[in-house]
């Protein structure tokens, strides 16, 4: 059976559709391929490569410390490591081996899986990320942060105006500080001495601060008791904190007044005259006498000084020495500025004192009566009391021999309560005496006390006639002693007359 024969068209056709099956065919055993080379490649163990131990630290360091950064790398093999400044991408070492040429970079390996990279003297500049690279494909790093921070510094203005902290009372002072560091300082103003910063308001109302933030201090309306220091500190967490000092000034014409108006004192004295004066700046000061036409300068006679209590208060003494009447007057101190002038006056005037007495009176002292001791005998006495005991003992032995030969005792004239008035024959029994018999002598009472001395066998010392109080009693002594002495003589002289009969 014949087949009709293709036309060109259909011939086309099939050709064309053998060319697509054949594309067809290539591509599904090339997709087949490739999937059985990868099938076969998960089947193989990957190797192990590097890889690190730890992370890089962040290091925050002060200008001019020295840092180092540590990197630990395991199973490094035939790789290498390297060192890298992150923001510009530059190479600063290999291994071991500087690539940079700064001198402050070093790096260090030791010998197992550390490497080190070290810099001395950290400037401003080394601030930023660094890293550490391993040349694997693709590469492994780790990164890490440097942090440079410098103290803060007061900036020094070279066109800065001596007379910035100047002005007249009333002004305005402006100061200005100026600091740098990293990171930014803050300032901060304060009064030396811990004195408050006063703040005045255009309506003259003010504050009082201890301290006040910012560059720029603005004194206004200012006050001479604004005068002194200004302290400008600076400080960003990194020490130290640094300070400038800054002297505020105000200057004002002189305000004088005396201490006392009126002095007195007394002649061939010596007397001070003072002042205080407030002025800014520095004053020139004198004392003057006769309305101010007669400067007074030191001397002899005169003592000028001066003491400075504070920037603007003056202390002014005039000493004048061995006062006379002519010294006596009118006194002037005086203070002067490019401001203004001021004085004051003191009147000096005699202090007259009382004559000095010739004599000088006995104060009257009054006393509580006491109880006066027994009163010693004078010692120009001594001799006559022994005389006196000497003989009342030689005629006490008479009156004792007498008795015994008699028997009976003769008596002598005795007192009423058989003690003595203070004579030496009414003293008591002269053979009581003689015997050692306790005499009790009763003295005469003396405000209002009255005392008992014992006295055991010794023979009493009779007191003087003149050691009592009156002449009466003296002449009663007398007549007491005469009296005895007669009756003694009488009574010898019978005893005798009755031997001879």
């Amino acid at each position: 059976m014949k087949t009709a024969p293709m036309t060109q068209t259909q011939f086309c056709v099939r050709t064309l559709a053998s060319v697509i099956l054949l594309l067809l065919t290539g591509l599904l055993c090339t997709e087949g391929s490739h999937s059985l080379s990868n099938i076969q490649g998960q089947s193989e163990p990957d190797e192990v490569g590097p890889h690190f131990l730890a992370q890089l630290t962040n290091i925050t360091v002060p200008q001019g410390r020295d840092i180092s950064f540590t990197c630990v790398v395991d199973n490094l093999g035939q790789y290498r490591v390297a060192w890298i400044k992150s923001d510009s991408k530059a190479i600063l070492g290999i291994h071991t081996h500087m690539v940079s040429l700064n001198p402050r970079l070093s790096v260090t390996h030791n010998g197992h899986n550390t490497w080190k990279l070290h810099i001395s003297h950290v400037q401003l500049n080394d601030s930023g990320s660094y890293m550490c690279q391993v040349n694997t494909d693709p590469m492994k790093s780790l990164s890490g942060y440097l942090d440079v921070v410098v103290p803060p510094d007061i900036l020094y203005h070279p066109d800065e105006n001596i007379d910035e902290g100047v002005s007249t009372e009333g002004g305005s002072i402006a100061l200005q500080c100026s600091a740098t560091g990293v990171p930014e300082p803050m300032v901060q103003w304060r009064r030396e001495g811990g004195k408050d910063i006063i703040i005045r308001s255009e309506s003259r109302d003010k504050q009082a601060f201890k301290s006040v933030e910012g560059e720029r201090l603005t004194l206004t309306n200012v006050h001479r008791s604004d005068m002194g220091g200004y302290l400008c500190i600076a400080s960003n967490g990194v020490p130290p904190s640094v300070s400038k000092r800054f002297d505020v000034h105000v200057n004002f014409p002189p305000t004088i007044k005396a201490v006392n108006q009126l002095v007195g004192a007394p002649v061939e004295r010596e007397v001070i005259l003072e002042c205080i004066v407030e002025v800014y700046p520095k004053p020139l000061n004198g004392w003057y006498r006769n309305e101010g036409n007669v400067k007074l300068h030191n001397s002899n006679k005169y003592n000028i000084s001066e003491a400075m209590i504070n920037l603007y208060t003056w202390h002014l003494n005039l000493t004048i020495r061995h006062l006379t009447k002519s010294d006596f007057g009118a006194y002037s101190c005086s203070s002067v500025n490019a401001l203004g002038k001021s004085e004051t006056r003191i009147r000096l005037q005699e202090l007259r004192l009382p004559p000095k007495s010739t004599t000088t009176a006995t104060p009257h002292v009054y006393t509580t009566a006491k109880p006066r001791r027994k009163q010693q005998q004078p010692s120009h006495n001594k001799g006559l009391n022994e005389v006196v005991r000497a003989k009342e003992t030689h005629f006490s032995n008479q009156m004792q021999q007498e008795n015994d030969v008699f028997g009976s005792g003769i008596g002598v004239p005795q007192s009423a309560n058989g003690g003595g008035a203070g004579g030496i024959v009414a003293s008591g029994n002269v053979n009581g005496m003689i015997n050692g018999a306790e005499v009790h002598t009763q003295l005469p009472a003396r405000n209002g006390y009255e005392k008992t001395y014992k006295s055991p066998g010794a023979v009493p010392s009779p007191s003087p006639p003149w050691m009592f109080p009156s002449a009466g009693s003296q002449l009663l002594g007398t007549a007491t002693i005469t009296t005895n002495a007669l009756v003694a003589l009488f009574c010898i002289l019978s005893m005798y007359l009755v031997k001879l009969i």
